[in-house]
C-alpha cells in the first residue's frame, strides 16, 4: 500500500481496460476500479483483473445506514479487492458497520481488504463546501476532523488530497494511510480537480499513495507514461 501509484481505470467498460492494459502485459499494477466502471460489468470485471495479478482498490464510496453498507462490505470483501471505501460523512457509526462487514465476509486465513474514508472530494473548494454543505470550519478542519473520526471507527485511513496530508499525518501519525486523487505534473491540465499538487509536493507531504487518472489513460503512450509518473512519484521529483 506505501508508496503505491494506483492508475485509475476510468473506462465505460472491460474492452476499453482490455486494450488500455494490453501494453501492460507481464507488469503488476495497482489499480481504482470506480462507479463508472463496476455499474457497468459488475464483479467479473474484479475477477478479470485478479486473474491478470493486478492489485485493486474498488472506488464505490458507500454511505448509506450503518446495517446496508455493513452487508455490502461483506460481499464485497469476498471480492478479495486490496483496497475499498466509504464517505466519512456517513458517519463513525457507518464507518465501524463497514469494517465489521469486511472482516465478516473475509475467508479465514486471509487479511481483509484495507478500508479507507472519503473525506472532501479534492473536486470540491472550501467555498463550495461552506455553500453546498454549510460546513462553517475550513476545508482543512473539515478533512481533519472526518480523518479522526475514521481513525476512531477502525479505518485504515483516508482519500483526501495532498494539501492536507501533512496535516493528518502530524495528527495521527504515520501508519495511516493517505490516498491523494487529484495529482498533476506541472504541465498536464487540472480538468475538474480544484486541489491539485504535483509528484513532489505528494512526496513531500508524506502521502501514501497517489491515484493517476487522464494523465496515464488518455495518454498517446501509456506505458511511457506509467514509467515517467513512477520515475518521478518515487523520487518524489517532476
Amino acid at each position: 500500500m506505501e508508496n503505491s501509484l494506483i492508475i485509475a481505470l476510468d473506462f465505460a467498460n472491460r474492452k476499453e481496460v482490455e486494450q488500455f492494459l494490453q501494453p501492460f502485459t507481464g507488469k503488476q499494477l495497482f489499480v481504482k476500479v470506480g462507479m463508472e466502471l463496476y455499474y457497468q460489468e459488475g464483479p467479473e470485471i474484479i475477477r478479470y483483473l485478479k486473474a491478470n495479478g493486478h492489485r485493486i482498490f474498488l472506488d464505490l464510496k458507500l454511505h448509506d445506514i450503518p446495517n446496508t453498507v455493513k452487508s455490502a462490505m461483506k460481499g464485497l470483501a469476498r471480492l478479495e479487492c486490496d483496497l475499498v471505501n466509504v464517505h466519512a460523512a456517513g458517519g463513525k457509526e457507518m464507518m465501524r458497520a463497514a469494517v465489521e462487514g469486511l472482516e465478516e465476509g473475509t475467508a479465514h486465513g486471509r487479511r481483509r481488504p484495507a478500508i479507507i474514508a472519503v473525506t472532501q472530494l479534492t473536486s470540491t473548494s472550501e467555498e463550495q463546501m461552506k455553500i453546498d454543505q454549510l460546513i462553517s470550519v475550513s476545508l482543512e478542519q473539515s478533512v481533519l476532523h472526518y480523518a479522526s473520526i475514521a481513525k476512531e471507527a477502525g479505518l485504515d485511513g483516508v482519500v483526501c488530497s495532498a494539501w492536507e496530508a501533512l496535516s493528518i499525518r502530524e495528527k495521527l501519525g504515520d501508519k495511516f494511510y493517505t490516498v491523494t486523487p487529484g495529482i498533476r505534473m506541472a504541465e498536464d491540465s487540472t480538468g475538474d480537480q480544484k486541489r491539485v499538487a504535483t509528484p513532489e509536493f505528494a512526496r513531500n507531504a508524506g502521502v501514501t499513495s497517489i491515484v493517476v487518472g487522464r494523465s496515464i489513460t488518455r495518454s498517446n503512450d501509456p506505458l511511457k507514461s506509467y514509467e515517467k509518473w513512477m520515475v518521478a512519484w518515487r523520487s518524489g521529483q517532476v
